[in-house]
């Protein structure tokens, strides 16, 4: 079987079941596990600017300000109802059998309608199948499908049953714990509010999730609805940032009066959002494990560069 996944979160499950092998092609934005970077990219960015890519066009390495990204990325929403571009020549290349993408969101990867369209052209031996999860809930059972569509059932069951133990363990480790009343961030200017899974991971962490709603698409916000909020723990997860990236960009707006406001009297932590929030991989399950480390001092250390803490007037990696 010859599989092209068009998510690096599908990506990042293929090979988690082991079954690598099979994919023949990815999307410039799969780096995980780093053996995909061996293979062929069949999508690029549409934006004009040419800087940063990734899920609100990822920002690492970008010299663009936040605010200019989310500007790019709106309007090459608006424009194209998309910011990647499908190469069907390379697509069809490839010859895949099984071609996964998602229907979730026009900014995380080429939206799956643009997929069948292409789909037509490669023969009648080509699938296209979509891996959508809404919630954490929806996550392990979307795995067992995306295993059962690339006939690696067994495996996919297995690591979704050791996946879901690990939450489980999460759940009775933070039980009884107080719970802190927690604001995430998915982007800094303008301030974008979490969805979907995020507030899951939250409150499966053992906090209580002041923004965004399970199930639902992040929603942007405005600086006066973060000035109005009292948290005890702000996290900055921005989405396609990796720690460091997330880091630099929490200093657009550490002036501002209601990014202070915010913090003010708040736990301020900075998380791999890329890796560990943004994606609806099996990394998610790292990121459950790492917040509640976060929140509650419970379980193992979260790997390294996952998450870090301002204190006493400077970034702390939480490794231990």
């Amino acid at each position: 079987m010859r599989i092209v996944s068009l998510l690096p979160s599908a990506t990042e499950w293929l090979f988690a079941m082991g079954v690598g092998d099979r994919v023949v092609g990815v999307t410039h934005e799969c780096d995980h596990p780093p053996q995909v970077s061996r293979l062929p990219a069949v999508t690029t960015n549409l934006l004009t600017s040419g800087q940063g890519e990734g899920e609100r066009q990822r920002a690492g390495g970008s010299t663009l300000s936040s605010a200019a990204i989310d500007a790019a990325v709106s309007a090459g929403i608006r424009d194209e109802h998309t910011i990647y571009a499908l190469d069907v020549d390379a697509l069809r290349a490839l010859a895949p059998d099984v071609v996964v993408a998602q229907q979730l969101c026009d900014v995380c990867a080429v939206p799956v309608d643009a997929v069948e369209a292409a789909a037509c052209t490669l023969g009648a031996q080509a699938r296209v199948v979509a891996a959508d999860p809404h919630t954490l809930d929806d996550l392990l059972p979307a795995a067992v499908e995306l295993g059962r569509a690339v006939a690696a059932e067994e495996s996919a069951a297995a690591l979704a049953e050791s996946l879901q133990h690990r939450l489980d363990a999460v759940t009775w480790a933070v039980a009884d714990r107080p719970r802190p009343m927690v604001a995430m961030l998915e982007w800094p200017d303008p301030p974008w509010l979490p969805g979907h899974w995020a507030p899951d991971m939250i409150e499966r962490a053992g906090g209580v999730s002041l923004f965004g709603r399970s199930g639902e698409p992040s929603r942007r916000a405005t600086f006066e609805e973060l000035a109005e909020v009292d948290a005890d723990v702000v996290i900055a997860a921005f989405c396609g940032c990796d720690l460091a990236e997330t880091i630099a960009r929490t200093d657009e707006v550490s002036e501002r009066p209601a990014w202070r406001s915010l913090i003010r009297g708040a736990r301020l932590l900075a998380v791999d959002g890329s890796a560990y929030v943004s994606r609806p991989g099996p990394r998610l399950v790292d990121g459950v494990e790492a917040l509640a480390r976060a929140l509650h001092g419970v379980g193992g250390p979260p790997p390294r560069a996952a998450v870090a803490e301002w204190r006493h007037g400077r970034w702390r990696d939480l490794v231990g």
